[in-house]
């Protein structure tokens, strides 16, 4: 399920969650299955975050001796 989700859907996932834990919405019979899931969503969100900011790291390189080149 990880892949299947954007990283916009898994945090609206994890929003929802928060608000129905603050609401106390959630049956404790089903607490530990939910914060199994809301491990998975948190696992998507840290996953594309990760795979952004290497993406951004790249592109600086790449900025960088570009630059250093023309100097």
């Amino acid at each position: 399920m990880k892949s299947k989700l954007t990283y916009s859907e898994a945090f609206t996932k994890l929003e929802e969650l928060v608000e129905q834990l603050e609401d106390g919405t959630i049956p404790l019979d089903k607490l530990a299955a939910t914060v199994k899931q809301a491990n998975e969503w948190v696992a998507v969100c840290e996953d594309k975050l990760r795979m952004i900011q290497a993406e951004v790291v790249a592109d600086a390189d790449k900025v960088s001796k570009k630059s250093k080149g023309k100097s």
